[in-house]
């Protein structure tokens, strides 16, 4: 890790760490979201424990923060450890770009809806078809229903899709607006976009543009309706939005993450709405339709980059085995595991890919204890606990000392006087010396990472297979 915040400081690194975080921030959150928001967060510089970042507004920076600043956070940490904070600038760096659109167009014309217009909103990724859709026991129903209404408009009018995230719910209404689109106007927007639009729309007294807009579509599909809950105002323009797209025979679906029964503060009348048409569920997907995702996932990789990258079947089983909740998370973690490949120039085995998927194996930090950590390390250097935390500096003692200290700092939480107090209160300048030893050590000597490594994996996982 002390390597890649070096090297984080040059330019050409730093695009590359960020490039790897956005990646995340994407799958995280998916491509909507990612395009509307996030994708237009920049990173200026990293400080000794935070990131400096910029957006072009103080509406979009309040947006950011409000919602996804945490998750943000956590994918930072990632990748820098140390980093406990992000600082946003105002910046706008779409300055100069806004100079040439307002040169090229006429300027009595509505630059701002120009520019923030609803043809924008209504981005259908050419890459998610039915053809690519993968089948399995825990979707099929969704699948065939979302096919039948690709083939017959109006056929199940509304179709609700829901399940939990990462599912692939967007994946099926991309898929239901690309069939659709050659011969409909096809309408596919988010509720958060529909809310934010609607908004925009009050602001600048162009409801009529709004209303006109999603009334006169043949096809309506609205991803994560579950945003709108609590916001009266735009639930009642949405509802007679939906009456009048019902009445002239236009195809209206929505996807969210619960049943309509359980969509809190959403209109009893709109929920009804949702529950008269097709609703059917995604399941979280079975072992075999992880497996099967994860091989397809592995080749478009292999496909992507020029240098394959050969991960082996133990470690796709075992990915596709351990990871059950969301499809996302499955090729997240997959991702991670192609990056440590392409930036360590080496495939991990079961035990690193045990540690660099810690988090999303929902391994429970308060199993890993300081005390086991101390317990373990003795046993690898066969001295007693007691010579460990006693305040001699011999040479077979320092080390041991150290490397418990390091193994503490990166598998929990505890801070630096936490931690020395744990250490028979050493000072927490002893303890960032110990960190740092360890780790100039690990970049001179292959065997020390090995050991490292050996012993994180059976303080996370008792994997006595790994015992040193």
């Amino acid at each position: 890790m002390k390597n890649l915040n070096k090297n984080f400081n040059e330019k050409k690194d730093a695009n590359l760490i960020w490039t790897e975080i956005q990646k995340e921030m994407k799958l995280k959150f998916g491509a909507e979201i990612y395009e509307s928001w996030l994708k237009k967060i920049y990173f200026e510089e990293q400080q000794s424990n935070y990131l400096v970042v910029s957006v072009s507004t103080r509406f979009l920076r309040d947006w950011i923060v409000s919602r996804y600043l945490d998750e943000i956070l956590k994918i930072v940490k990632k990748q820098i450890r140390e980093i406990s904070r992000i600082e946003f600038r105002i910046e706008d760096k779409e300055h100069e770009k806004d100079k040439v659109v307002n040169n090229i167009i006429d300027k009595n014309d509505n630059i701002s809806f120009i520019k923030d217009s609803f043809l924008q909103y209504n981005r259908i990724d050419q890459n998610k078809s039915f053809e690519n859709f993968i089948i399995g026991t825990s979707n099929k129903l969704a699948f065939e229903a979302s096919k039948k209404v690709s083939e017959n408009i109006s056929h199940y009018n509304p179709l609700y899709l829901y399940g939990g995230v990462g599912m692939g719910k967007t994946h099926l209404l991309n898929a239901i607006g690309l069939k659709l689109k050659s011969k409909n106007k096809v309408t596919f927007i988010s509720a958060e976009r529909f809310m934010y639009q609607f908004v925009k729309s009050i602001k600048s007294n162009e409801m009529v543009k709004f209303k006109e807009n999603f009334r006169n579509t043949n096809v309506l599909i609205i991803d994560d309706i579950q945003f709108m809950d609590g916001k009266e105002a735009m639930q009642e323009e949405f509802f007679h939005t939906f009456n009048a797209l019902i009445e002239k025979g236009s195809q209206i679906v929505v996807s969210a993450d619960r049943p309509p029964n359980k969509l809190k503060r959403i209109q009893e009348r709109i929920k009804s709405r949702f529950s008269g048409g097709l609703v059917v569920d995604i399941q979280n997907p079975e072992y075999e339709l992880r497996y099967k995702i994860l091989k397809e996932k592995t080749n478009e990789l292999n496909l992507y980059y020029n240098e394959k990258i050969n991960i082996s079947e133990e470690i796709q089983k075992f990915i596709s085995y351990e990871i059950k909740s969301s499809i996302r998370e499955l090729v997240g973690a997959l991702n991670r595991i192609a990056s440590f490949a392409r930036i360590y120039d080496k495939v991990p085995n079961i035990s690193e890919t045990k540690i660099i998927l810690k988090d999303l194996l929902n391994i429970n930090e308060a199993k890993v204890s300081i005390d086991n950590i101390q317990t373990l390390v003795c046993k690898y250097f066969k001295i007693s606990k007691n010579e460990m935390l006693s305040s001699r500096r011999s040479r077979y003692l320092v080390r041991p000392r150290q490397t418990a200290i390091y193994l503490t700092k990166i598998l929990t939480s505890k801070s630096l006087p936490e931690i020395g107090r744990e250490f028979s209160n050493r000072d927490h300048t002893t303890i960032i010396h110990s960190v740092k030893t360890i780790e100039k050590i690990k970049e001179k000597d292959p065997e020390m990472v090995d050991n490292i490594n050996k012993l994180k994996n059976q303080i996370l996982f008792n994997n006595k297979d790994n015992e040193i």
